[in-house]
């Protein structure tokens, strides 16, 4: 879940890492049946907060150069790395489908994306989820339901 919100790998083992460092150190003494919600209410609130610090950091990068070792200034998008050119030319079928998907479930809205990779990946109950994003069941129901529209509808033809 933390990869497809993050879209970075490093970046989703670190939340994750953060989340369950908060479980320990607040829920420990709670039961083991508590600790799935309480692990996913905890990894919701850390992906929140990377996306209001990476909201932070891009607009103080698109303000701010930088300087390189040799002391040239440098303008922030120009060091991206480029992702596609770790990936090989040839990809089978199934994982260009798999990409096509986390493309997809990464452009869902937030709490789309939530609900349905707690419904569908986690398998978590309604309840269970809208007591781990914070809300009610009506909403978990309706996010839900518009993702799996939107999923549909962007996946056809590609996804089996």
């Amino acid at each position: 879940m933390a990869v497809i919100a993050t879209g970075q790998r490093e970046e989703a083992f670190d939340l994750v890492q953060e989340a369950m460092l908060k479980l320990v150190k607040r829920y420990r003494d709670r039961t083991a049946a508590e600790w799935g919600p309480l692990f996913h209410t905890i990894l919701q609130s850390t992906i929140k907060d990377w996306y209001r610090r990476q909201k932070v950091r891009q607009h103080l990068q698109n303000w701010l150069p930088f300087k390189t070792d040799n002391g040239e200034e440098e303008v922030p998008w120009q060091t991206v790395e480029d992702v596609t050119a770790e990936r090989p030319e040839e990809k089978n079928q199934q994982q260009q489908a798999m990409q096509t998907l986390q493309q997809a479930l990464h452009e869902l809205p937030l709490r789309q994306q939530q609900a349905f990779l707690l419904r569908q990946w986690e398998g978590l109950n309604v309840a269970a989820t809208a007591k781990s994003m914070g809300c009610s069941e009506g909403s978990v129901k309706t996010h839900y339901s518009r993702a799996v529209q939107s999923l549909r509808s962007k996946l056809e033809g590609v996804w089996p």
